[in-house]
């Protein structure tokens, strides 16, 4: 007699298993969300590699773990209603110079983060870049205009006009909104330091330090500046090495000679002595002594300095 075959018993999955099963998704979702909007993708492969640096390396370069906020979210005094932009150490005159995009104008600082004047700056846009150059010039970077114009600045300056200094086109971006809107004077190698906003890249213009700029504009080939824009940048002068802000990423990135990585900082509440996360970081600048400085929108000054091991 034919027996009819049997079906397998089904297995049921528990509604105990099933709850872990969603609170793991959960909590997977509620860390990958987390890790974003703190932008730990950006900085976990960093951590891992700077933990192979030796610390002879870690003696030639930079080294941006070891800085400690001194000068924590200082307001600009009169600066109120302005939007600090870049920032630059000028050797010769132990000061700062920062560019205003709002109401375009050029400021100097102290060290400290006094405003020790005030330079219009007429026929200007929306200047968001500056750097120090020799003989008393700066280049300014119009990011709407793309435009950089090499001035000269000495202590009876009290306003500049564009259509009195020689000016470059930077020519077209990707993305025409967010331009060059960095720029860095590289005594080493008697050459400006361009960087675009986003998507992030530099460009190299050579110049021998005075208002004549030589050839074109060249784009630097880099896979290094995983950020998620790039707002300013500034040469270290006793490493040569490239300091490369982002205010997005919440970030400031070490780039040696060779532009490879080598160390960051994170601008977030609690490290490297931040009170509060630096809101939007617009500008960096380093002197002789390795002191570093920053400036955020609207109008923040911070300072740093490396603890002594």
């Amino acid at each position: 007699m034919a027996t009819t075959p049997q079906t397998p018993p089904v297995r049921r999955v528990s509604r105990f298993n099933l709850r872990w099963y969603y609170w793991l998704l959960l909590l997977g979702a509620v860390f990958y969300g987390i890790a974003s909007v703190m932008h730990w993708d950006d900085r976990g492969v960093l951590w891992v590699l700077e933990g192979f640096e030796s610390p002879t390396e870690q003696s030639e370069s930079v080294w941006l773990p070891d800085y400690t906020a001194v000068i924590d979210a200082k307001p600009l005094p009169g600066l109120e209603d302005d939007e600090a932009s870049d920032l630059a150490y000028n050797p010769a005159t132990k000061t700062l110079f920062s560019v205003m995009g709002k109401n375009p104008f050029l400021v100097e600082l102290s060290l400290e983060g006094d405003v020790l004047r005030k330079i219009p700056l007429q026929g200007w846009s929306n200047p968001e870049g500056v750097t120090v150059m020799e003989n008393g010039l700066l280049a300014i970077v119009d990011e709407r205009d793309h435009m950089l114009t090499v001035v000269k600045v000495d202590a009876e300056t009290q306003n500049l006009n564009m259509a009195d200094f020689p000016s470059y086109d930077l020519g077209v971006s990707k993305d025409q909104n967010k331009a060059f809107e960095a720029i860095a004077w590289d005594p080493r190698r008697q050459q400006l330091l361009l960087g675009e906003e986003r998507p992030p890249a530099l460009y190299v213009w050579k110049s021998n330090g005075s208002q004549t700029l030589t050839g074109n504009k060249q784009k630097l080939s880099s896979d290094e500046l995983d950020l998620r824009n790039l707002s300013a940048l500034s040469i270290d002068p006793r490493t040569g090495h490239t300091l490369v802000l982002s205010a997005d990423s919440h970030m400031l990135l070490e780039l040696d000679e060779l532009g490879e990585q080598v160390s960051f900082m994170t601008l977030l509440r609690g490290f490297n002595g931040l009170k509060n996360t630096i809101p939007r970081a617009e500008g960096v600048a380093t002197d002789e002594h390795g002191t570093l400085y920053m400036v955020s929108e609207p109008n923040l000054f911070y300072r740093f300095e490396k603890a002594a091991k």
